[in-house]
């Protein structure tokens, strides 16, 4: 598109670029798929394909360490070569086709002797759907958000109610999702909710095609001609991507084949597996490069801002290593062990994943008008307070389920309502960490490097998916052929492992709230 068209002023709608409203959408859609996916996945690799809850978490930790770490090279590339507008498309296609193959169930697994027969045809269209989920996540999620903030002006007071609205889309999707996707998944099988969670991609990845015209040329590459350069033969350096990016998914169908595959470099003391190792590799360029730029090109108090920021990765890390539970620990906690009768309704458990996102809707506008309010009274605690109150937050969630677990009703499971007030609690704790870290990361930032700052907060996100399944392990249970689940013995396991994690929370948060005063020294007076 051409200088002329981004230098107009863009079509408005409601005090916002329409532009706003095809982002709103395109995530919308895509979180619907992303999350109503996410909830039904444990159960289905444990009551489907009959995989043990060891191997069910070791799979959903490499998948959210893959899925959120792949966004630190789309982005780059996007940024460099392809322009965010393709890189949104490509991996909206690459989505669709992912969350459709997911909706092939093939046989279910079947338990003889001992014995577990699955269908292995269906399993390697499993592993490769999740590969087209992982490098289209990597494609579409850093770049959707930016192209929100090349919409508006510099310093235009409408940008941060602008992201308000596009993070809103977010939550409406992983709301909606889980109620859908979860109810068709477990009620009328397993690849209706999958497929629903497809046709809601195909809905975003059409809307943002319609919408294009409205992005008014801010999302075009920064380079077109070196785009559309010839590096080998008739190939040009966009198909190349394009190909290379094909290459990768390869790559990781082969990685999340081998999630399970430890490879011993200190026997009994550092066995990564190989997702682990990749993560590694992308962890050491990317910090290393932070850590050069630090001392290589930065004053001393940009160093020091930056030294903070990779704090509030740190605090991140930990905060989500006890929050991705909810898809793990908390969905079989909740399908094995809880009562599901609340307001009339049954409740299935991939079904109550939606609480997450539901709480964040209702939490959002009263922490919008609750932080200005502090402020004028002198009593808004700064941001690494809130982060150590929301570490806190997280590890009493964890309580109220240890609560729980000890305090079971007649029949011997535990209420629905204690679930939902810990929900209510670590939602608290969200809104208290995440979107102050992400304010941090882009106010304390140098400017020329926040977009890798930013990769920076993705990957301490991935490490934390592989934590959390690591974490939950301690509660796997495994029930032997023709024996009764029992439910005391599980609750003791869930228990010891919500005791855990409960200690892991509040002890990081108050260690938090012991270095603030040093974090805010590195600030340099930001707030």
């Amino acid at each position: 598109m051409s200088a002329d068209a981004v230098s107009q002023p863009p079509a408005e709608f409601l005090g916002h670029p329409k532009g706003l409203y095809i982002c709103f959408f395109t995530e919308m859609w895509e979180r619907f798929s992303f999350y109503g996916m996410k909830a039904l996945l444990l159960l289905y690799l444990v009551k489907y394909h009959l995989f043990s809850d060891d191997y069910g978490y070791n799979l959903i930790g490499a998948y959210g360490g893959l899925v959120y770490a792949m966004p630190v090279i789309g982005g780059l590339i996007a940024d460099r070569w392809l322009g965010m507008r393709k890189a949104v498309v490509f991996g909206g296609i690459l989505l669709v086709l992912g969350h459709l193959g997911m909706a092939i169930e093939g046989d279910q697994a079947t338990l003889v002797d001992g014995v577990v027969t699955r269908d292995t045809a269906a399993l390697q269209i499993f592993y490769f759907s999740l590969s087209l989920i992982i490098m289209g996540v990597g494609f579409l999620k850093p770049n959707i958000s930016t192209i929100v903030g090349k919409l508006y002006p510099e310093n235009d007071p409408r940008r941060d109610s602008g992201f308000s609205i596009f993070y809103a889309g977010i939550n409406i999707g992983a709301t909606v999702s889980a109620l859908i996707c979860g109810w068709l998944g477990e009620t009328y099988g397993w690849g209706w909710g999958f497929g629903a969670a497809g046709v809601g991609m195909i809905a975003g990845l059409a809307n943002f095609l319609y919408g294009q015209k409205h992005l008014m040329g801010h999302a075009e590459p920064r380079d077109p001609a070196k785009l559309r350069q010839r590096v080998a033969g008739p190939l040009s350096r966009e198909h190349l991507i394009y190909l290379a990016a094909i290459a990768g998914l390869f790559v990781v169908w082969l990685l999340i084949q081998a999630h399970s595959l430890i490879l011993a470099i200190i026997p009994g003391f550092f066995e990564p597996t190989p997702v682990v190792l990749a993560m590694h590799l992308v962890s050491v360029c990317l910090f290393g490069g932070i850590l050069w730029f630090m001392f290589k090109h930065c004053s001393k108090v940009e160093r020091e801002q930056m030294f903070a920021v990779l704090a509030f990765i740190g605090f991140c890390l930990v905060f989500f290593t006890l929050y991705e539970q909810t898809y793990g620990s908390w969905v079989l906690f909740s399908d094995r062990a809880m009562n599901h009768q609340a307001l009339g309704i049954e409740w299935s458990a991939s079904q109550l994943t939606f609480l997450g996102a539901f709480f964040i809707l209702v939490l959002a506008p009263i922490f919008a008008w609750l932080w200005p309010r502090l402020e004028q009274r002198g009593l808004n605690p700064s941001k690494p307070a809130k982060s150590a109150y929301g570490l806190i937050l997280a590890g009493v969630s964890f309580l109220v389920l240890a609560w729980s677990a000890r305090n079971p009703q007649a029949n011997g499971l535990t209420n629905i309502w204690w679930f939902v007030l810990a929900y209510f609690v670590l939602e608290v704790g969200e809104m208290l960490l995440s979107p102050i870290g992400l304010s941090a990361v882009t106010q304390l930032s140098v400017p020329r490097v926040v977009g890798l700052m930013m990769g920076g907060w993705f990957l301490g996100t991935s490490y934390s998916e592989i934590l959390a399944a690591e974490l939950g392990k301690l509660s796997a249970i495994e029930i032997p052929e023709g024996a009764v689940f029992n439910v005391v013995e599980a609750l003791a396991k869930y228990d010891e492992l919500f005791v855990f994690s409960a200690q892991i929370g509040i002890g990081s948060g108050l260690l938090v709230l012991i270095l603030t005063p040093f974090v805010k020294r590195l600030m340099h007076g930001v707030r």
